[in-house]
């Protein structure tokens, strides 16, 4: 199978991604696969993660504290923004386009020897765990990729489990309120497992006291964020976790959120060794941390920053984020995209996009995408003043650099296939 095969067959099965539904959630099928390749699940250790938002960029913090660490770390993330080998990476280096294919075809070989067809995240969650097995790394860094409890990476057995936050999200799937959400992504706890939990609220922290796991620590009771300070080119922070204070902790990511998303990696990997780490591991752990498309600034004058916030709690973020760190001094522009199953209202009323000069709205590049008019319609109501339409993300891009100037202020947002489509397009128009 080449890669290009490998990426066809992939496709052919990628239903949820096409249609936004999952028939009948089980773990059946990825249950089957891992047993008919041996298990390679239970390969190394694992950290699991689940939460509303935060996932993507704690899962980095705990990849990069283990790899200082000098373990040999395999992690598997999603969605991903411009090629799918960016799920599956050991020590931060994604997969080669030859090992992608040769892990997808022996999980099709499975296919044709059980008669079951697995679904597109089932294939890569399955091709995930059988490289780390063929790669002999020493842990697993996992994230969930929809809730918990029916998730297909719930094959592990989590040594350590961690939940960021508790947002309402997927309540197609879920809810209706964060209460029963927090029960599904409990899911992922297991009798063995130490659980870190970054969510605060009571009501929520009950549920995961009573999932089963072996201990429990609760950010703002067990470990918590002592100071948060805006540095150059991100955070600088000092946490509080249950054996340690470190004070000065550098963290290059955007966003007053990223210190409790860096409280929860420390105390994780803490965990995880039953020990403190040496100043020098979160030093050089942290400095090596990098989130894509993740409040990331692109160019300067205008400033060009994209971000994958994808629901009202992110959304809300990364407005603040926008006008309270960066507090951009000329006019703003929006650009945004969002899939169908979003209410357009509250995603703009989160982005604030009252507030932006411009609001250029675009179909997400997804068979899922809201029409662009929507949106249009949804900043019409919030009250935007002028508000345009574009038929691509490119082309609202396009357009956001043609009105934007110097001093001016760009975000482009909504989606995580929104910035998967701008990300490259506005590395090629910016020098």
């Amino acid at each position: 199978m080449s890669y290009e095969q490998a990426l066809s067959y992939l496709d052919d099965r990628a239903s949820y991604q096409k249609t936004g539904r999952i028939e009948s959630p089980s773990l059946d099928v990825i249950s089957r696969f891992c047993e008919l390749m041996g298990d390679p699940q239970h390969c190394a250790p694992v950290v699991h993660i689940t939460g509303t938002n935060g996932k993507g960029s704690t899962a980095q913090m705990i990849t990069r504290l283990l790899m200082a660490s000098g373990l040999r770390v395999g992690t598997y993330t999603s969605p991903h923004l411009e090629r799918v080998n960016e799920r599956f990476t050991i020590d931060g280096s994604p997969i080669s386009d030859d090992a992608f294919a040769e892990q997808i075809a022996a999980v099709s070989d499975l296919e044709m020897l059980s008669g079951i067809r697995p679904g597109y995240f089932d294939i890569c969650t399955a091709a995930a765990f059988r490289w780390f097995a063929d790669e002999a790394v020493d842990v697993m860094v996992v994230e969930v990729g929809l809730l918990g409890r029916w998730d297909a990476t719930n094959v592990v057995n989590a040594q350590v489990a961690v939940i960021t936050n508790i947002g309402l999200d997927h309540t197609e799937f879920a809810g209706p309120t964060k209460v029963d959400i927090a029960r599904e992504k409990a899911g992922i706890i297991k009798p063995g497992s130490a659980v870190v939990c970054g969510e605060t609220a009571p009501e929520i922290v009950e549920i995961f006291a009573h999932a089963g796991g072996a201990s429990l620590l609760v950010r703002g009771t067990d470990f918590d964020v002592d100071s948060n300070q805006l540095a150059l080119g991100g955070r600088l922070v000092g946490v509080r976790t249950p054996t340690t204070i470190y004070s000065d902790v550098v963290v290059p990511l955007h966003g007053r959120h990223q210190a409790d998303n860096a409280v929860v990696a420390i105390t994780a990997v803490e965990t995880f060794f039953a020990r403190p780490l040496a100043q020098d591991v979160i030093d050089e752990g942290m400095a090596a941390v990098a989130m894509p498309g993740r409040f990331e600034v692109m160019g300067h004058q205008p400033l060009v920053i994209i971000d994958g916030a994808h629901n009202p709690a992110g959304a809300d973020v990364c407005a603040a984020v926008f006008f309270e760190d960066f507090d951009p001094a000329g006019r703003r522009v929006l650009v945004v995209g969002c899939l169908k199953g979003r209410d357009p209202d509250d995603m703009l009323s989160a982005l604030r996009a009252d507030e932006f000069d411009l609001v250029v709205c675009c179909p997400a590049p997804s068979p899922r995408g809201m029409p662009a008019t929507d949106l249009v319609e949804a900043a019409r109501r919030l009250g935007c003043d002028t508000v345009e339409s574009a038929t691509s993300v490119e082309r609202a891009i396009d357009r956001a650099l043609s009105e934007a100037g110097p001093d001016d202020a760009i975000l482009v947002t909504g989606s995580l296939y929104v910035v998967g489509a701008a990300r490259p397009h506005v590395a090629r128009r910016l020098p």
